[in-house]
């Protein structure tokens, strides 16, 4: 498969590495500004990242398996003061 063209999808600094999908209201979101949630569980079968008003409206629980969403990167809540 040929890349057609496009130079430094594989470099690091790509969005593609770091921009996920809220499963609910498919928000791109990026782990290195925007607060996300994620089911550990569920991650890899659903792709469940969620943003954090639709986290909020599943009271932090997963609508998949019903475990407690967790954050990706917690130091981003803890700079902003939300939860």
């Amino acid at each position: 498969m040929s890349t057609a063209g496009l130079k430094g999808i594989n470099a690091v600094g790509h969005r593609g590495w770091v921009t996920v999908k809220c499963r609910i209201c498919a928000t791109k979101l990026d782990t290195t500004l925007d607060i996300v949630y994620m089911c550990p569980h569920c991650r890899d079968k659903y792709d469940a990242y969620f943003c954090a008003a639709d986290a909020r409206r599943l009271h932090y629980r997963c609508p998949f398996c019903g475990r407690r969403l967790e954050l990706i990167t917690p130091w981003i809540a803890e700079k902003r003061g939300t939860r």
